[in-house]
């Protein structure tokens, strides 16, 4: 990391002096050769601006020299042949030597898998997935005897998560929880968020990744996290801006994308580092408020979330180390020093909780809350148990009320889908709900009636498609609306994006049918064995604790803070 330092001080300073290493008199035109002479008194003049050795000095410029050339000649090589090079960032131990940078010359018109047989499920191209000449890959080790089997595990294990969590999406409560799970989007206070079906089927599955993501980086397993978290990140992508900016989950994941590259040592990805913790900030001042004030008017305290600025001011402190900008680094670590006094749990405090009978998470939680009281922390814990056990019970009888009303609404021939989705509707209110679906049934056996054969203009399903709709139910909602867009647009509002054939059709007119997920609703409603395992499988993710994310015991943030300050204290060094 210290050479990292060192060179970018040193391209500082040649760039601020308009030196060129690859041209005369520092390059031999002919040989690439260097100029001996000229770089020797390069360094003699730099090494006492940067208080390193003449000799340290000297091997940085040298390495920045071939860089240069390097570069050169792969941008020749780029416009004459179309064929790029790509640095691969490899993992620590996979490298032979380890300042010794590994390239590889491709054309960008291939697929990931005619590169490296790595994820078979990428068929794209590489130039339609953003890499260009000179982009930097990370490359995940896996032992030659066992490449094969990981890739399939790999691929198996995300393709597994995909599904548990979409099936798990597409879920709405109408089924009994405690056979059948569904996942509920709730606010700090356990009330649901209402959010439109098909942003909160995105948002479902992204954060189901990166709680896959995150249980692997408990067990550091760095590698196989990245790969769940960048999943995330691009799920997170279809949920629009406005709800991205009001939840912290976002920010939360660019915060542990980037402590992933830092495990896997892959921080030379400066540009997407930086970008990432730079959108983490601007979201959680967008959450929480400039001052917090906002977090503080939700929670009561901000102590929890201050430890997601500390790793976040420790990251960018790393950055701005290997960026060359020592007083920056030293700055930002100053605060992560200032914060991790107040954060780190004294160990007689803790003792003293748990002799009383809490967890050792509570105690943590709870004394970061109090700003380290041991008295206001007890009286926390208690109240934060009691709103818990509380909310636990409210939440029992709201779902044994609405199973309730999901069976008188099916009792009255209604599919227990539609049922659901009405309540959802009318806020829990029965007689509503039922008049939303006889409302519905109607419209729809009129409209059906008059307009069977009425055609579907391709431009107004492309309009319809443009807001989210799917193209099949934007093509029933048009023929049900005698090609009307609004109209066409607020029937799918009113059914949540999705017309499903029982909607359609009117109510049976044996009141004693009792209806039932037919074969013609979504396999999720009624998962096979299969589906089933992998719902359980990716339900074990997912913490059963809501603050788990804040629960930071702190000592990986105290090694790369020791490591940190010993850079910074090694010499009287100056940022350029």
């Amino acid at each position: 990391m210290a050479d990292l330092n060192t060179e970018a001080k040193l391209k500082q300073l040649l760039k601020q002096e308009k030196i060129q290493l690859w041209n005369p008199p520092f390059t031999d035109q002919e040989t690439n050769d260097p100029g001996q002479q000229h770089m020797t008194e390069l360094a003699e003049r730099f090494a006492p601006l940067l208080h390193l050795p003449v000799s340290e000095v000297g091997g940085a410029l040298e390495s920045i020299r071939v860089q240069a050339l390097k570069r050169g000649k792969g941008n020749r090589t780029f416009r004459e042949t179309s064929v790029a090079t790509l640095e691969l960032l490899l993992p620590r131990d996979a490298k032979k030597e380890p300042k010794v940078k590994t390239y590889l010359e491709t054309r960008l018109d291939i697929s990931v898998q005619q590169l490296v047989d790595r994820l078979e499920r990428h068929k794209e191209r590489l130039d339609q997935q953003g890499v260009k000449n000179h982009s930097k890959m990370m490359v995940l080790k896996v032992s030659d005897s066992e490449w094969r089997q990981e890739v399939e595990n790999q691929n198996q294990n995300l393709q597994r998560t995909h599904k548990g969590f979409q099936i798990l999406s597409e879920r709405d409560g109408s089924e009994d929880p405690s056979t059948t799970p569904f996942l509920e989007i709730a606010d700090q206070k356990g009330n649901p968020l209402k959010i439109p079906q098909q942003e909160k089927k995105a948002l479902i599955v992204a954060m189901g990744f990166h709680e896959k993501g995150r249980s692997l980086m408990k067990r550091k397993r760095y590698d196989d996290a990245v790969l769940h978290l960048l999943q995330a990140d691009c799920h997170f992508s279809r949920c629009g801006s406005t709800l991205l900016s009001s939840v912290d989950n976002f920010a939360v994941l660019q915060l542990d994308i980037v402590w992933c590259y830092r495990a896997l040592e892959a921080l030379s990805c400066l540009d997407d580092a930086r970008v990432r913790l730079q959108r983490a900030e601007e979201c959680f001042l967008q959450c929480y408020g400039e001052q917090q004030q906002r977090l503080l008017r939700i929670k009561g305290n901000t102590g929890r979330e201050e430890v997601l600025f500390l790793r976040l001011h420790l990251l960018q402190s790393l950055l701005a180390y290997i960026e060359g900008n020592d007083s920056q680094a030293r700055l930002l670590l100053s605060k992560v020093e200032s914060l991790y006094v107040r954060l780190c749990p004294d160990s007689e405090k803790m003792a003293r909780l748990l002799d009383l009978g809490f967890t050792e998470r509570e105690a943590r939680l709870g004394l970061r809350a109090c700003q380290g009281d041991l008295q206001e922390a007890a009286v926390h814990i208690s109240n934060r148990r009691q709103e818990k056990e509380e909310l636990k019970e409210r939440e029992h009888q709201k779902r044994r009320k609405r199973l309730e009303n999901i069976s008188t609404l099916s009792e009255l021939g209604f599919c227990r889908r539609d049922a659901a989705r009405a309540l959802h509707r009318a806020d829990g209110n029965v007689d509503r709900a039922y008049e939303i679906l006889v409302e519905s049934s109607r419209v729809v056996t009129a409209t059906n009636n008059n307009n069977t054969e009425v055609a579907v203009s391709p431009e107004k399903v492309e309009q319809l498609l443009y807001l989210g709709f799917e193209r099949s139910s934007s093509e029933t909602a048009l023929r049900l609306t005698g090609d009307d867009v609004p109209s066409a647009t607020q029937l799918l509002l009113d059914n949540h994006g999705v017309l499903s054939s029982d909607l359609l059709a009117p109510p049976p007119t044996s009141s004693s049918t009792t209806s039932s997920p037919s074969s013609e609703e979504p396999s999720t409603s009624s998962s096979s064995p299969d589906d089933s395992d992998v719902v359980n499988e990716v339900l074990e993710d997912i913490s059963r604790h809501e603050e788990d994310y804040l629960d930071l015991t702190l000592e990986e943030e105290s090694e790369l803070m020791a490591l940190m300050k010993a850079y910074l204290t090694t010499g009287p060094t100056h940022a350029v």
